[in-house]
């Protein structure tokens, strides 16, 4: 069953989601050539801490970051460390933070410098394919029409979209009902209901659509290790019009 949440909830909901967006963009700020993953995730911990918080990835599963922090040809759950930023880099920043009972989710994917144009490229689509899903989002509409709106965006680009990682439910718990897919036909499965919040996250890609998991367990790599960016949204179903939009972080 897919969690309706009141509009008490929805009132802590908000705080989860405007806390996560500024965690989110605070660390897109920080990222530049020469700093590692390790230290980024080092700073996204000392800023939770500093406000009483924590973070909603750190021990989930197992997971030993505050953050997914994911380079290049990593598509997400890449596990902070001593890999080093450089110039030219894409950087997907997944951020979830725990906060009134409630967590709010999102994502990013960062340009270092000056990127190439395919990889800017990219990233503009990801986030157009986002947006379009974030578009038809509506009271009425089907839950697949979310993933046929990123499939239409990424693949009239030339592009892939990861298959074997999706969307998902979000409120009292990071995972909750349902999977949000990014691909497939329209006008299927549960009709979208005003009070859904729904983490939306297109993972698109330059070459294949397949990925694969590395020895850790954890960090999700392109098959032919060509680029991914990764974005996402925490997002309410309204009662008219497309969906609100919990968590926005301003970042480039």
């Amino acid at each position: 069953m897919i969690p309706i949440k009141t509009a008490d909830d929805l009132q802590h909901m908000r705080v989860a989601c405007r806390l996560s967006a500024e965690l989110l963009a605070a660390m897109a700020a920080r990222v530049c050539p020469g700093l590692t993953t390790g230290e980024l995730d080092d700073f996204a911990r000392d800023w939770l801490k500093q406000r009483g918080l924590v973070s909603a990835f750190f021990g989930y599963g197992g997971f030993p970051g505050q953050a997914c922090i994911s380079l290049n040809d990593e598509v997400v759950h890449g596990i902070p460390g001593m890999k080093v930023i450089n110039e030219g880099d894409l950087v997907s920043l997944d951020v979830g933070v725990a906060a009134e009972e409630f967590i709010g989710d999102n994502a990013v994917t960062v340009r270092v410098g000056t990127v190439d144009a395919e990889s800017e490229r990219l990233c503009q689509v990801a986030e157009a394919s986002l947006a379009a899903a974030i578009d038809v989002a509506r009271a009425g509409n089907r839950l697949s029409d979310i993933g046929h709106a990123v499939q239409t965006v990424a693949e009239a680009a030339g592009y892939t979209v990861v298959r074997d990682f999706c969307g998902h439910g979000v409120g009292r718990q990071l995972h909750e009902e349902p999977q949000v897919p990014n691909f497939g036909r329209p006008g299927k499965g549960p009709i979208l209901k005003a009070g859904m919040t729904l983490a939306i996250e297109p993972m698109i890609n330059q070459g294949t659509f397949q990925v694969e998991t590395m020895a850790n367990d954890w960090t999700v790599r392109t098959r032919d290790r060509k680029r991914s960016a990764h974005v996402e949204h925490t997002v309410l179903i309204v009662d008219d019009g497309p969906a609100e939009v919990l968590t926005c972080a301003e970042v480039k």
